[in-house]
């Protein structure tokens, strides 16, 4: 069994920001998997798909950004997924704009989505998949620059990136080995 989280805020109002990165690649690897997000449960929206005779879990964390650690942690209790199977997506501003990474482990970083989620889980040795959003020509507060609207001119940039996360996570699902995930994504 698989989960794959796509960070985010679950209010409208932010839809189009940066921090709802995960929220959207997510939901392109619902589609490319052939899921429907169509129930709420362990305070996550969710979709369930079959891959290959194995569940695969996809979520998006209603409890905001900075507490997301307690859905994931919730998820994987109720559906007893293994670290390794767990693979979260999300926005990461230590990126250029645009850019997709893969990785197979690591730190929070700068992301405190990610602090949550190592905070709660006490794991860190799960997959993830970070989608740069930093533009060098804005210069505000990064809690500012998160929670601001992407710009119309960048979005066919960060729809293209969180289409190659969601395919990247799809294929993740289908039980791509995350090595050969990131040789063929990164």
């Amino acid at each position: 069994m698989y989960l794959i989280v796509g960070l985010g805020n679950p209010d409208k109002k932010y839809e189009k920001t940066f921090h709802n990165m995960g929220y959207i690649a997510v939901g392109d690897a619902a589609e490319a998997l052939g899921a429907k997000f169509k129930k709420k449960e362990c305070e996550s929206s969710v979709a369930e798909v079959f891959v290959g005779g194995e569940k695969v879990i996809l979520a998006r964390p209603l409890t905001y950004m900075n507490n997301s650690g307690r859905a994931v942690k919730q998820l994987m209790a109720k559906y007893k997924i293994p670290e390794e199977n767990l693979l979260v997506i999300y926005d990461d501003y230590d990126l250029p704009k645009g850019k997709v990474r893969i990785r197979a482990s690591g730190s929070a970083g700068t992301h405190n989505g990610m602090r949550s989620i190592i905070g709660e889980t006490g794991l860190k040795e799960f997959a993830r998949i970070r989608i740069g959003i930093r533009d060098e020509e804005v210069n505000i507060p990064i809690i500012n620059y998160v929670l601001a609207e992407v710009k119309k001119d960048d979005y066919p940039l960060f729809a293209e990136a969180c289409q190659k996360a969601g395919q990247a996570a799809a294929e993740f699902a289908r039980g791509l080995d995350i090595e050969k995930v990131m040789c063929k994504y990164n």
